[in-house]
């Protein structure tokens, strides 16, 4: 369940950060958030 959950996670701040170079940067900080909620690195939902 943790490397699901860091693959999910890994996904959300990859897309983040994309998004903030392609000029969304609200929508991509606010991925980048969801991204270290999920981590079990993080604040996870899930625990």
């Amino acid at each position: 369940m943790d490397t699901i959950l860091w693959i999910i996670a890994a996904i959300f701040v990859i897309a983040g950060v994309v998004t903030i170079v392609r000029g969304g940067l609200i929508y991509g900080i606010v991925l980048i958030v969801v991204g270290l909620l999920i981590g079990p690195g993080g604040v996870s939902v899930f625990s």
